[in-house]
């Protein structure tokens, strides 16, 4: 899977998927998925790099202490909007408002489509950002396909 960025801005970035072929039903459920569990992630706070307690202490972290009060007053890094995927063909895209989640979401991102492009389905390319010249981004997307997050934690 070649990873490609271009021009990125957290607060209003589309991520493309290219397939090899037309993706089936249930490849475009196995893709849909990920992206979902991870956005849900992301509006929990979870890719916050302030609060990494437990991977910088190490391999040893039998019998570690918590700080709860480092986790409580560390910024907030959260996620704030995800757009209905769409496709056209062999690709796939998906706008996102990233918020104040950390960089360290697209590497999560990234290594969970690796392993899917490995065991599930073939990604040919992921593309972060930018747009894709042969399927322009219509200027009223952003406003009209948001998932409502109050419909979906009900």
């Amino acid at each position: 899977m070649q990873v490609t960025f271009r021009e990125f801005d957290p607060f209003d970035v589309w991520i493309w998927v290219q397939f090899p072929m037309v993706p089936s039903e249930m490849e475009r459920q196995y893709i849909e998925e990920a992206f979902s569990s991870w956005f849900y992630l992301g509006k929990l706070g979870a890719f916050n790099a302030e609060n990494l307690q437990i991977q910088d202490a190490g391999l040893e972290i039998g019998y570690m202490e918590y700080d709860d009060d480092l986790a409580e007053n560390s910024m907030m890094a959260l996620m704030h909007n995800m757009s209905e995927f769409e496709y056209e063909g062999v690709w796939a895209r998906c706008w996102f408002d990233l918020g104040t989640s950390d960089a360290l979401a697209l590497d999560i991102l990234v290594n969970a489509l690796r392993q899917l492009s490995q065991d599930f389905t073939v990604i040919e390319q992921l593309i972060i950002g930018g747009e894709n010249e042969t399927w322009p981004i219509p200027g009223s997307a952003r406003s009209e396909s948001f998932i409502d997050p109050k419909d979906e934690w009900n």
